[in-house]
């Protein structure tokens, strides 16, 4: 049995419930996180933290709790779960008002909600295929760097993926690839890897920043620079990140095969240390 949290409460998933005049349910109007959990430990919290805080104050909800208050509650909330590996979805909205209006109400007090999904076990990395990729426009608002919980025109665009048997969609806007549905993009174009800037068009990925962190590391040529359609198809490798997808390597984009239709050398390079840094974590060497 599945164990949440919500206003001060741990509970069984299935018995928490939130008020239908929540401004979340009404408006969509809050910000949500997802952490990845191993060997029962918090991967790369602070970071996660300071983007949730840095969504809470973009659309001015008030701060539920310290930096310190939620580690407590997290790590409570990852021990009643029993799985050693699990996937933390918190979320956090406005909260409950007296009528519907678009007006922030005054005196709201923010829900907060968090659930434990049990992670997937790693594939082995030689057994890697690769997944499938679609382009698709980005019809999303012009502030996607807010991790907000008003996600329909994300869903649209991943269903819209899955209707073409593929695993994700990569957004274009404007000319350039900014992000996945839900994931952040890398290219690899002779020897060099490539991401977006961070702004306004994308979400600031914490797996994302990781990869950074690694090549600058391992002396991995690297640079966050606009990646046009045209980069994306000529593209010697392409890679998705995100806390579940972890860096995933892409070997077909549309109808182009990509990487001759395998996991290409610098990502089998990127994983490798990605997963010394799972492994660090296990031991409680970092956070």
């Amino acid at each position: 049995m599945s164990i949440a949290y919500l206003n001060g409460t741990f509970l069984p998933l299935e018995d928490a419930c939130v008020p239908v005049m929540d401004r979340g349910f009404l408006f969509g109007d809050g910000v949500y996180e997802v952490i990845p959990v191993y060997a029962g430990k918090l991967f790369r919290l602070a970071h996660h933290l300071k983007r949730l805080r840095n969504s809470l104050e973009a659309v001015h909800i008030e701060h539920p709790l310290s930096d310190d208050d939620w580690e407590t509650m997290l790590n409570e909330l990852v021990s009643r779960n029993k799985e050693p590996d699990q996937a933390i979805y918190l979320q956090v909205t406005r909260g409950v008002a007296e009528k519907r209006d678009h007006a922030f109400p005054p005196d709201c007090k923010p829900t907060l909600f968090a659930m434990s999904t049990p992670m997937a076990p790693s594939a082995d990395i030689d057994s890697i295929t690769g997944t499938k990729a679609i382009t698709l426009p980005d019809i999303r608002w012009k502030l996607c760097n807010i991790k907000a919980i008003t996600l329909l025109p994300n869903v649209v665009l991943r269903q819209q993926a899955i209707d073409a048997d593929a695993a994700e969609a990569i957004l274009i806007k404007d000319g350039y690839a900014v992000e996945g549905a839900a994931s952040n993009v890398f290219i690899v174009k002779n020897g060099l890897l490539i991401t977006p800037p961070n702004g306004p068009t994308l979400l600031p990925g914490i797996t994302r920043d990781l990869v950074i962190e690694l090549a600058a590391n391992h002396a991995i040529p690297f640079r966050e620079a606009d990646i046009t359609e045209a980069d994306l198809f000529s593209a010697d490798e392409i890679w998705l990140t995100s806390s579940t997808r972890e860096i995933s390597p892409v070997t077909l984009l549309d109808d182009t095969v990509i990487s001759a239709g395998k996991p290409g050398p610098l990502w089998k390079q990127m994983i490798s240390l990605y997963q010394d840094c799972k492994t660090a974590i296990r031991r409680g060497e970092t956070g």
